[in-house]
């Protein structure tokens, strides 16, 4: 079974290149945790923040999927360019960008009212700066591991339909901890 042929891939292929892959981001997700508890003292100051954590980490992740599926489809279909003067590449980056400013900026809006419920309220113009500031930074940070990780695994002669999804979302996850409570204390210390 392990070497059914799937259109040209194996089983045991996949599982040979992909193990170490995930074992290593299952090293580094354990990191997203060590720093999200280095934060509790500032996210019990600020309960409502706690609401935009889940949102940062799987948004942010979620924005580098969508890039990483469009440039490995691209990559496929041979119309892949990673010239920084393609006009595509920059239309994927800034739909991707687009995308997380609409995202983020009704998340800044709904911790809002997320908080009032709560009895935490947040000025509303302070969350719409850490939610949008550390959404769109977070989003930059997706966009460059996406063309990143596929160039690699173009360079490497790796599919990246295995190997760009998990890197990107699982890398931004730490990151998005990291820019989230960054542009936090940047605006409320």
């Amino acid at each position: 079974m392990a070497t059914d042929s799937l259109g040209g891939w194996t089983v045991s292929g996949i599982v040979r290149r992909m193990v170490p892959i995930l074992a290593a981001l299952s090293a580094l997700e354990l990191g997203s945790g060590l720093v999200l508890d280095t934060y509790e003292a500032f996210l019990a100051e600020y309960r409502v923040l706690a609401v935009l954590v889940p949102v940062m980490i799987g948004t942010g992740g979620n924005l580098g999927a969508i890039l990483s599926a469009r440039l490995s489809t691209r990559l496929h279909l041979g119309t892949l360019s990673f010239d920084p003067r393609d006009p595509v590449l920059w239309v994927d980056v800034i739909a991707t960008l687009a995308l997380a400013a609409t995202v983020f900026g009704i998340t800044g809006v709904a911790a809002f009212g997320i908080g009032h419920l709560l009895g935490e309220p947040m000025a509303l113009s302070n969350l719409l700066v850490i939610s949008l500031g550390s959404g769109m930074l977070l989003a930059l940070v997706a966009a460059g591991l996406s063309i990143g990780a596929t160039y690699a695994s173009y360079r490497l002669g790796v599919d990246p339909d295995e190997t760009t999804i998990p890197i990107v979302t699982n890398v931004t996850d730490v990151l998005g901890v990291f820019i989230l409570f960054g542009v936090a204390l940047a605006v409320l210390q």
